[in-house]
């Protein structure tokens, strides 16, 4: 499974976003290749999750991949409760 954090320019909050990610993956016991993106770029790159903030999630949620929209981008356990239905 590919999944990416996305933000504006790609490598500030996506990282943070991302390292988020990863923790959960780590303690749900499960593997992905998380990357980051801007969010210009994000929609053309091939994945199968997009994890960002709400304001880029409706501009992102085109109907062709899944798209989370996450509030906080540093509580995990929201990122836990969301992620956890497309990972397992």
């Amino acid at each position: 499974m590919k999944i990416l954090a996305v933000c504006g320019m790609g490598f500030g909050s996506s990282m943070m976003l991302k390292m988020t990610v990863e923790q959960v993956l780590k303690e749900l016991n499960q593997v992905a290749d998380v990357e980051t993106a801007d969010f210009s770029t994000a929609a053309s790159l091939p994945a199968d999750l997009i994890v960002t903030n709400e304001e880029f999630a409706k501009q992102l949620d085109d109907g062709s991949k899944p798209v989370i929209a996450i509030e906080n981008i540093a509580d995990s356990q929201e990122v836990k409760e969301k992620l956890i239905v497309y990972v397992g």
